[in-house]
């Protein structure tokens, strides 16, 4: 089986806060590290309630401080919002750190509402359409300084650090293939375009100094319980916050509620089936059929497993029978 990689948002429930959600993320990333994941990453979102990963680096800094293998990373930083030498510094002091575990995922949308994205721009010019070049100049940073290079990054400067290339649309295909980068695909919450991306990527990948052949991970909602009916218990939470969310109601996260889901309209249970459809929601059995019938679909070199789940131990639970079921598949491949 493929590799299986975790992506939390420091999820801040209701009757908690941010102080204790990033107390959380640390403890998943060393249960993580425990069951075998390969990645742990963080997301950049801002002004929103539900999620304390907005300062991603330093929040990265503190996960990568209390664990000892596991690579961390960004999946991803929205660049349009950073100027690239600061996210090269940022990346390249962990790093420095933590050699050989560092990850950095890029991606072109703000992250966050047009409030927010007005109040936190780099300039007055900034815009998505300088993504490309963006890219390039933070590459160039990673780079080992040259003789008189008048500007470097430091710590940055020749420094390991696995640049990928995030996206939910065709745009990130394209451009991670152009630049022979590895790419991350946001079909958890953004399904729309996997599979022409997927194959626009496979189809255009051109070789580079930083990879060899294509490389595509899949992000994937994985709510794993004892049983169905406990598994779609706890995946209302995260039904619920895309509601708010689509409704201009973004909040904390919030507790279960059975029967949700009948208790909407025909409008708000669509946009949720197409939001929400890259989800494997049940038992062990159920968690391992979905999984497997996913990459068997879309041929995933990677699965990137978010889980948005009120209780804490609930989702820590939910992780370890994930690593339990993708373990028993691997032994019988």
């Amino acid at each position: 089986m493929i590799p299986l990689s975790v992506l939390d948002l420091a999820p801040v429930p209701e009757g908690s806060d941010p102080g204790q959600a990033l107390h959380n993320a640390l403890d998943l990333a060393r249960h993580a590290e425990a069951a075998g994941y390969h990645r742990y990453w963080m997301a950049e979102h801002h002004n929103m309630p539900g999620i304390a990963s907005a300062a991603t680096s330093v929040a990265l800094a503190h996960v990568a401080a209390g664990t000892r293998r596991i690579r961390i990373g960004a999946g991803g930083i929205m660049l349009p919002n950073h100027a690239p030498l600061l996210i090269a510094e940022q990346f390249g002091t962990l790093a420095a750190l933590h050699p050989g575990r560092v990850d950095l995922g890029l991606g072109r949308a703000p992250g966050t509402d047009q409030v927010a994205a007005r109040a936190m721009r780099r300039n007055l010019t900034a815009d998505v359409d300088q993504f490309p070049q963006d890219v390039m100049e933070l590459l160039a940073y990673f780079r080992p300084a040259a003789p008189g290079q008048v500007l470097q990054a430091v710590p940055g400067a020749g420094e390991e650090v696995a640049v990928w290339i995030l996206g939910s649309s065709t745009f990130g295909a394209q451009l991670a293939a152009h630049l022979g980068l590895p790419y991350a695909f946001a079909s958890h919450f953004a399904p729309g375009q996997m599979m022409d991306a997927i194959a626009i990527y496979r189809e255009r990948f051109r070789p580079s100094e930083y990879l060899a052949a294509p490389r595509v991970m899949l992000g994937l909602n994985v709510f794993a319980a004892e049983t169905d009916a406990e598994a779609r218990l706890l995946f209302s939470s995260l039904q619920q916050a895309f509601v708010n969310l689509r409704s201009g109601r973004p909040g904390k996260l919030p507790r279960p509620v059975e029967g949700f889901e009948a208790s909407l309209d025909l409008r708000a249970r669509t946009m949720l089936d197409h939001a929400l459809s890259c989800s494997v929601v049940g038992g062990p059995e159920t968690v391992r059929r979905g999984i497997a019938e996913f990459v068997a679909r879309t041929g995933a070199d990677e699965l990137m497993v978010t889980a948005q789940i009120h209780d804490h131990a609930a989702r820590l639970r939910s992780f370890e029978m994930l690593a339990g079921v993708h373990a028993s598949m691997d032994a019988v491949a």
